[in-house]
């Protein structure tokens, strides 16, 4: 763990907390407000780590939300998602349910929102091109901060928080012209 620099707000903490109760080591870097993949690229260029970009999404009923978590550099088919997820159309989800079911706001999405998902609500899928990789890095529920951690620890943190890691594929597959 680095130490920080500027002062750790709550939503941090609490995710620290846990991963200190869990003895998951991390990495801590700071960086200005980062809310879209683009934007982060500039500040994880030093980052040993894979990087990712969470979507929080919801069914047409909104009775189902999903944290489908995907390599930053992919592009996610909703489509695709909807149908290996064996659910219908998919769309992101307003601010409100975000909140209420990961405790962030748009731009902080984070797996370590599930820390706040007690009643297991939303279902996590993960990208399968991630099982691999060695380390992993997620905002700590704020988007000023970046944790790595090693992946075998992510998972772990995933499963003390009562939630099962699903693997699918979220591009859809290449057709051959012709």
């Amino acid at each position: 763990m680095t130490i920080p620099n500027g002062p750790i707000t709550s939503q941090e903490q609490a995710v620290v907390d846990r991963l200190g109760a869990l003895q998951i080591s991390f990495e801590r870097y700071e960086h200005p407000p980062v809310a879209t993949v683009e934007e982060g690229q500039i500040h994880w260029a030093g980052i040993d780590a894979t990087h990712c970009k969470n979507l929080f999404l919801r069914n047409q009923k909104s009775t189902k939300h999903y944290l489908v978590i995907v390599l930053h550099t992919k592009r996610a088919d909703l489509r695709v998602i909807a149908t290996q997820i064996g659910d219908g159309k998919l769309s992101f989800a307003p601010p409100d349910q975000l909140m209420t079911f990961l405790g962030v706001t748009p731009g902080a999405v984070s797996p370590f929102g599930l820390i706040h998902d007690v009643n297991r609500h939303v279902r996590v899928y993960l990208d399968r091109t991630l099982k691999n990789v060695s380390r992993i890095s997620f905002h700590p529920n704020v988007n000023t901060v970046t944790l790595v951690l090693p992946y075998v620890d992510f998972e772990r943190f995933v499963s003390a928080s009562g939630h099962t890691v699903r693997y699918i594929d979220v591009t859809s597959p290449v057709t051959p012209p012709g």
